[in-house]
């Protein structure tokens, strides 16, 4: 009989017994038993709200460089910031999919649509690159901390960044925001993607000068190789997404400016005024950064939830089981395999699950055909595309109201979109027209 480490599969089963639908691809919504107040939870943190701060201090400093380097981000200052937008219509048709009322208002906050990169990755990803770029300049006195970073955009900067070479290991949006980021500023780049990247990903940064090395395998394979490389070479910087904590803390500055934003639409948010946030999971750096920095700034009146492939679960497997990285979809005979390419991940970070495990409420699960029917629905409803990894926040609402009845219309759901406005045009079309099909069939799961 075949064990998980050292145990039958009947024994894992009788200890999680929601290991049962997660093992056979059903989509499936998981309460976190372990999560706990706010004030405990943020007890033993290896970050706090200063950590955060700091981050957003570095990115103001960055500021002048990013309008300079890319004009579409003149407008707000040289800040990397996406719309926050009320979602009525979608809301409506969430209702009729799940037959699910949900009480309370229906928001998107559109990271499909941050410049330089289109995804949520544009936060930890270009905060990373520019924090290294930062101390490299720092260290070598080609900079001051009171300086206008503007001047980081002349060519003898470029000069002194071609000897140092920036490396990651990517699903594809990852490496995209750190290409593109990392070519601008005059860095060598090497991207190592695994085979769910997308090939217009993958096109995209060898136009921008990055060299791409495609692997058949997956993504723990890419960032192995990645990693292997960088330890190689002394000027070698390597990106690591499941261990980073200055990419983690590139994601969690997001919630200082959401809660500028929802001031300016006086959205209130209070312990009995919940926000709920549905976030896409997949090596849980984004999501778990993002929801890090909710819970440090709006405490207890927030409550997180992951959204994972039915195909590829690890964040809610290692959570669920303790184990984080220690176990993998594969230990269970999952696949991995999904059109979510940035959600195709088997085995969690160990750092971000141990780190979330007090902080959120609870994971659930999205099959392929529910994401595509989404993609339809979102453009049907809101004319705006979403990647199909960036339509499972939307499953969220119903699950959480099915689960929690204290939810009431002083609530306010926000579905964090994680990417798609960058997807070439005619890959939205057979996204959208595949998404029709299963709007037609409305029993699919």
């Amino acid at each position: 009989m075949a064990t998980v480490k050292g145990k039958t599969m009947e024994k894992w089963i009788s200890e999680f017994p929601d290991l049962g639908p997660i093992i056979n691809y059903t989509p499936f919504y998981w309460s976190n038993p372990y999560v706990k107040d706010n004030k405990t939870a943020f007890q033993s943190q290896p970050l706090q709200l200063k950590d955060i701060q700091d981050a957003e201090e570095r990115l103001k400093r960055f500021a002048p460089f990013i309008a300079k380097a890319y004009p579409e981000t003149e407008k707000a200052g040289g800040m990397i910031e996406s719309p926050l937008k009320k979602g009525n219509q979608i809301k409506e048709r969430m209702e009729t999919i799940t037959g699910q009322r949900i009480p309370g208002a229906f928001y998107i906050k559109l990271d499909s649509h941050l410049p330089i990169s289109g995804s949520i990755k544009a936060r930890g990803g270009i905060y990373e690159v520019l924090k290294y770029a930062e101390t490299l300049l720092l260290e070598n006195n080609l900079l001051s901390e009171k300086d206008n970073y503007s001047k980081i955009a002349e060519d003898k900067y470029r000069e002194f960044f071609s000897q140092y070479t920036i490396l990651v290991g990517s699903t594809g949006n990852l490496g995209l925001s750190i290409g593109v980021i990392s070519a601008q500023l005059g860095f060598r780049v090497v991207v190592h993607m695994s085979a769910d990247a997308k090939q217009w990903k993958k096109d995209l940064l060898r136009e921008r000068g990055v060299q791409v090395v495609e692997h058949p395998s997956d993504y723990s394979k890419a960032v192995e190789e990645g990693r292997k490389e960088a330890e190689n070479d002394p000027k070698s910087y390597f990106i690591d997404d499941e261990n980073s904590k200055d990419l983690f803390l590139g994601y969690t500055v997001a919630a200082l400016r959401l809660k500028k934003q929802l001031k300016e639409q006086e959205i209130q948010v209070s312990p009995e005024k919940p926000l709920h946030v549905y976030l896409p999971c997949g090596v849980g750096g984004g999501p778990g950064g993002v929801a890090f920095g909710l819970k440090a700034v709006f405490g207890d009146a927030v409550k997180c939830y992951f959204a994972e492939p039915t195909h590829s679960p690890c964040m809610l497997i290692g959570m669920m089981t303790g184990m984080h990285n220690e176990i993998s979809v594969d230990d269970f005979g999952l696949d991995n395999r999904t059109a979510a390419d940035g959600l195709a991940v088997g085995r969690p970070s160990g750092f971000v699950g141990k780190v979330m495990e007090p902080l959120i409420e609870g994971i659930y699960t999205v099959s392929d055909e529910q994401m595509f029917r989404l993609i339809a629905e979102m453009a049907d409803a809101e004319g705006i595309h979403l990647e199909p990894s960036a339509v499972t926040g939307l499953m969220g609402p119903s699950y959480v109201v099915q689960n929690n009845p204290k939810v009431t219309e002083e609530d306010t759901h926000l579905i964090w979109a994680t990417g798609g406005s960058m997807v070439p045009d005619e890959i939205k079309e057979a996204e959208y027209q595949k998404g029709l099909e299963y709007k037609m069939n409305p029993d699919a799961k």
